[in-house]
């Protein structure tokens, strides 16, 4: 998700769900290949396992971005075919794309050339008024002819005129049916399903059906849904994480951060909603944003950061906080899990 899942929010979120596969924002393969790739493509060892998403419509400078995200450690390439917005669509790239099967499978060719890990391809049940399934499972057919063997699919359509980037989020109907009908005509394909999947109950009722899940904006509304999902799928773990020490253990990467120039805002903002949905929510989110801005004005650092989180936490832990004694245990409820 472009400006939600950097590698802070990476490293935060894999201290929430362990083993859950996780996704970078989507950059460009011109911005790898003539920019700072060491920037764009840096991430914390603690994040694996954790995928590449490129955007791009050249296969010779897909091909060398996904050999730099390659050699920098990426477990697995991911090409997107789903982005809607006008910008990616100026560029040739993005779910206009889609339009053009034979060239994402020259794209996919050329970059599982450069690399052993595997090339996969985000995209959408449509595109525009191209949205019945021989559609789509042309596209899949021609793609994964050129070796790529998993696709998460978006079970919406997107418009590439009429609507937002927002709007395509949302607007386009749901079709889980479509996805699960590209499963049962590949069987030997891994078939991901994404789209307003945001339950527990949800995500189990499509790992019936398909191979597994993609959570987006769910996992930063709402991200230790992702704990939940991550025992679903792998079983629960004996010593399992409170809140409060997520945000511990995450204080320390941060201040590590803070060290190298980070700004404590871009750090601080992706645990706005770690007590989503629980009693004292809203105290959690104005105590870490009011205090944050605060200790920013000051430009104060490490000490600051330390402070802020340990009085949020605090603030949690009284009796009209989400839990007792700081943050408490999550209860084990219904188990549900999925890749995001």
């Amino acid at each position: 998700m472009m400006e939600r899942t950097d590698r802070h929010f990476r490293y935060f979120l894999r201290l929430i769900a362990p083993r859950t596969l996780l996704y970078t924002e989507m950059v460009t393969a011109a911005a790898v290949t003539h920019g700072d790739a060491d920037r764009l493509l840096c991430f914390d060892a603690a994040e694996h396992p954790v995928a590449l998403q490129l955007g791009g419509s050249e296969p010779a400078q897909l091909q060398a971005a996904a050999r730099a995200g390659a050699e920098r450690g990426y477990d697995e390439i991911n090409l997107n075919i789903g982005c809607p917005s006008a910008r990616v669509q100026s560029g040739r790239f993005g779910v206009c794309l889609m339009r053009e099967p034979a060239l994402v499978a020259e794209c996919v060719s050329a970059m599982r050339a450069a690399v052993r890990v595997p090339v996969t391809v985000k995209t959408r049940i449509g595109v525009d008024d191209q949205d019945d399934f021989d559609f789509l499972a042309q596209f899949v057919a021609t793609v994964a002819a050129a070796g790529c063997q998993t696709f998460v699919v978006h079970a919406r359509k997107a418009w590439l005129h009429g609507l937002s980037p927002k709007d395509n989020r949302t607007l386009p109907p749901l079709h889980y049916e479509r996805v699960a009908e590209l499963k049962r005509s590949f069987p030997a394909l891994e078939i991901i399903v994404n789209g307003g999947i945001s339950t527990p109950v949800q995500v189990q009722a499509q790992l019936e059906r398909v191979d597994g899940v993609m959570i987006g904006r769910e996992a930063y509304r709402n991200p230790w849904l992702m704990s939940r999902l991550d025992d679903l799928v792998y079983g629960a773990l004996e010593d399992e994480r409170s809140r409060a020490q997520v945000v511990e253990v995450y204080a320390s990467y941060a201040a590590r951060e803070l060290g190298r120039g980070v700004r404590l805002h871009h750090l601080t903002r992706h645990l706005l909603g770690l007590y989503h949905g629980e009693p004292g929510a809203a105290q959690w989110r104005r105590e870490l944003t009011t205090m944050g801005i605060a200790a920013e004005r000051r430009s104060e650092d490490a000490q600051a950061l330390a402070a802020v989180l340990a009085r949020a936490i605090a603030a949690m832990a009284t009796p009209q906080g989400a839990f007792g004694g700081g943050g408490g245990r999550r209860p084990k409820s219904v188990p549900v899990a999925a890749a995001m």
